[in-house]
């Protein structure tokens, strides 16, 4: 498990994927998350602006992220 740390109180999802080096840009960010491939706290996303604030996690292509204050 990979684990990402906050510099602000949150992070949205699209910028957390990128940070993670999960996807290459914002537009595969994007591609990804309507596409239903990535899931937050077990569920699936479609909201590229969803907030991710410490004790959060998300999944895509089988790695997960911790997200940390």
């Amino acid at each position: 498990m990979q684990r990402l740390q906050l510099r602000d109180e949150y992070i949205k999802l699209g910028q957390a994927l990128k940070a993670a080096g999960l996807v290459e840009s914002g537009v595969d960010a994007k591609f990804a998350i309507q596409d239903g491939l990535v899931q937050v706290n077990g569920e699936t996303e479609y909201q590229r602006g969803k907030k991710l604030r410490s004790g959060d996690s998300f999944t895509y292509r089988g790695e997960t992220v911790q997200i940390e204050g």
